[in-house]
Protein backbone atom coordinates (compact mmCIF):
# COMPACT_ATOMS: atom_id res chain seq x y z
CA UNK A 1 0.00 0.00 0.00
CA UNK A 2 1.24 3.57 -0.73
CA UNK A 3 0.91 6.61 1.36
CA UNK A 4 -2.17 9.10 0.03
CA UNK A 5 0.08 12.05 -0.84
CA UNK A 6 2.61 10.13 -2.45
CA UNK A 7 2.93 9.15 -6.51
CA UNK A 8 5.57 5.83 -6.07
CA UNK A 9 4.27 2.94 -6.94
CA UNK A 10 4.63 -0.59 -5.74
CA UNK A 11 6.40 -2.78 -7.88
CA UNK A 12 6.06 -6.19 -7.62
CA UNK A 13 7.08 -9.34 -9.92
CA UNK A 14 3.96 -11.45 -11.14
CA UNK A 15 4.11 -15.05 -11.65
CA UNK A 16 1.41 -15.34 -13.99
CA UNK A 17 -0.51 -12.65 -15.83
CA UNK A 18 -4.04 -12.52 -13.87
CA UNK A 19 -5.41 -9.42 -16.64
CA UNK A 20 -8.07 -11.75 -18.42
CA UNK A 21 -10.22 -9.42 -20.07
CA UNK A 22 -11.07 -8.06 -23.37
CA UNK A 23 -9.17 -4.71 -23.31
CA UNK A 24 -11.08 -1.91 -24.27
CA UNK A 25 -10.44 0.25 -27.67
CA UNK A 26 -10.87 4.02 -25.91
CA UNK A 27 -11.26 5.71 -22.44
CA UNK A 28 -14.59 5.40 -23.09
CA UNK A 29 -14.86 1.94 -23.38
CA UNK A 30 -13.02 1.84 -19.79
CA UNK A 31 -15.66 4.34 -18.10
CA UNK A 32 -18.59 2.63 -19.30
CA UNK A 33 -17.08 -0.66 -18.07
CA UNK A 34 -16.36 0.68 -14.77
CA UNK A 35 -19.83 2.16 -14.58
CA UNK A 36 -21.47 -1.02 -15.76
CA UNK A 37 -19.99 -2.89 -13.14
CA UNK A 38 -20.79 -0.71 -10.15
CA UNK A 39 -24.24 -0.33 -11.68
CA UNK A 40 -24.71 -4.04 -12.14
CA UNK A 41 -23.33 -4.50 -8.02
CA UNK A 42 -26.17 -2.50 -7.10
CA UNK A 43 -28.51 -4.83 -8.16
CA UNK A 44 -30.60 -1.62 -9.59
CA UNK A 45 -30.97 -0.80 -13.10
CA UNK A 46 -29.25 2.45 -14.06
CA UNK A 47 -28.65 3.02 -10.07
CA UNK A 48 -25.13 2.94 -9.22
CA UNK A 49 -25.03 1.07 -5.16
CA UNK A 50 -22.87 4.62 -4.63
CA UNK A 51 -22.24 7.88 -4.14
CA UNK A 52 -22.04 9.59 -7.45
CA UNK A 53 -18.74 11.31 -6.59
CA UNK A 54 -17.07 8.22 -5.53
CA UNK A 55 -18.21 6.42 -8.89
CA UNK A 56 -17.19 9.64 -10.93
CA UNK A 57 -13.59 9.58 -9.04
CA UNK A 58 -13.46 5.59 -10.20
CA UNK A 59 -14.73 6.27 -13.84
CA UNK A 60 -11.81 9.45 -14.13
CA UNK A 61 -9.00 6.87 -12.63
CA UNK A 62 -10.24 4.42 -15.67
CA UNK A 63 -9.95 6.53 -18.33
CA UNK A 64 -6.83 7.76 -17.26
CA UNK A 65 -5.36 4.55 -16.58
CA UNK A 66 -6.37 3.71 -20.03
CA UNK A 67 -5.10 7.01 -21.77
CA UNK A 68 -1.71 6.46 -20.00
CA UNK A 69 -1.19 3.07 -21.99
CA UNK A 70 -2.49 4.01 -25.24
CA UNK A 71 -0.40 7.20 -25.05
CA UNK A 72 2.63 6.13 -23.43
CA UNK A 73 2.53 2.00 -22.92
CA UNK A 74 1.83 1.09 -26.53
CA UNK A 75 -1.48 0.10 -26.13
CA UNK A 76 -4.13 -1.74 -23.68
CA UNK A 77 -3.11 -5.02 -23.53
CA UNK A 78 -5.23 -6.39 -21.21
CA UNK A 79 -8.49 -4.78 -18.77
CA UNK A 80 -10.10 -5.92 -15.80
CA UNK A 81 -12.63 -4.30 -13.35
CA UNK A 82 -14.03 -5.97 -10.23
CA UNK A 83 -16.03 -4.53 -7.37
CA UNK A 84 -14.91 -5.73 -4.58
CA UNK A 85 -17.19 -6.23 -0.93
CA UNK A 86 -20.45 -4.90 -2.60
CA UNK A 87 -21.95 -2.89 0.06
CA UNK A 88 -21.07 -0.13 2.88
CA UNK A 89 -17.19 -0.34 2.27
CA UNK A 90 -17.47 -1.45 -1.54
CA UNK A 91 -14.38 -0.60 -3.88
CA UNK A 92 -13.56 -0.86 -7.54
CA UNK A 93 -10.41 -2.80 -8.31
CA UNK A 94 -9.30 -2.24 -11.82
CA UNK A 95 -6.48 -3.53 -13.86
CA UNK A 96 -5.04 -1.71 -16.84
CA UNK A 97 -1.99 -3.73 -18.78
CA UNK A 98 0.27 -2.36 -21.41
CA UNK A 99 3.12 -3.39 -23.38
CA UNK A 100 5.85 -1.05 -21.67
CA UNK A 101 8.00 -1.80 -18.73
CA UNK A 102 8.44 1.91 -18.48
CA UNK A 103 6.72 3.29 -15.07
CA UNK A 104 4.22 6.20 -14.70
CA UNK A 105 5.95 9.29 -14.07
CA UNK A 106 4.46 12.96 -12.66
CA UNK A 107 5.29 15.40 -15.38
CA UNK A 108 5.65 18.96 -13.40
CA UNK A 109 2.81 21.25 -14.52
CA UNK A 110 5.27 23.95 -16.05
CA UNK A 111 8.46 23.71 -18.48
CA UNK A 112 11.93 25.49 -17.42
CA UNK A 113 10.51 28.34 -18.47
CA UNK A 114 7.66 28.39 -16.70
CA UNK A 115 5.10 27.86 -19.68
CA UNK A 116 2.42 25.49 -19.13
CA UNK A 117 2.15 22.02 -19.94
CA UNK A 118 -0.28 19.98 -21.86
CA UNK A 119 -0.88 16.63 -20.15
CA UNK A 120 1.05 15.19 -17.72
CA UNK A 121 -1.69 15.58 -14.93
CA UNK A 122 -3.13 11.40 -15.10
CA UNK A 123 -0.98 10.10 -13.33
CA UNK A 124 -0.76 11.87 -10.09
CA UNK A 125 -4.89 11.68 -10.15
CA UNK A 126 -4.86 8.37 -9.96
CA UNK A 127 -2.69 8.21 -6.96
CA UNK A 128 -4.40 10.52 -5.26
CA UNK A 129 -8.02 9.44 -6.03
CA UNK A 130 -7.01 5.56 -5.38
CA UNK A 131 -6.32 4.21 -1.77
CA UNK A 132 -4.22 1.43 -3.89
CA UNK A 133 -1.68 1.91 -6.44
CA UNK A 134 0.15 -1.49 -7.85
CA UNK A 135 2.13 -1.91 -10.83
CA UNK A 136 3.76 -5.59 -11.80
CA UNK A 137 6.03 -6.81 -14.79
CA UNK A 138 4.19 -9.08 -16.62
CA UNK A 139 5.95 -12.25 -17.47
CA UNK A 140 4.74 -12.13 -21.57
CA UNK A 141 6.45 -8.26 -21.00
CA UNK A 142 4.53 -5.12 -20.40
CA UNK A 143 3.17 -4.23 -17.21
CA UNK A 144 0.14 -4.57 -15.34
CA UNK A 145 -1.43 -0.92 -13.34
CA UNK A 146 -3.48 -2.28 -10.33
CA UNK A 147 -5.51 0.51 -8.58
CA UNK A 148 -8.30 0.27 -5.84
CA UNK A 149 -10.67 2.91 -5.59
CA UNK A 150 -13.22 3.21 -2.90
CA UNK A 151 -16.85 3.87 -3.67
CA UNK A 152 -17.84 4.99 -0.40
Amino acid sequence: MRDRDTTQPVVEQRGTDTCRRCPPCRPADARRAVERAVTECGGTPGRAPCDPGALSDAVLVASELTTNAILHGGGVTDFRVDVVDPGARAEVRLSVCDRSHDLPVAVPATDDRGRRRLGGRGWPIVCRLAREVRVADLPSGGKCITVVVPLS
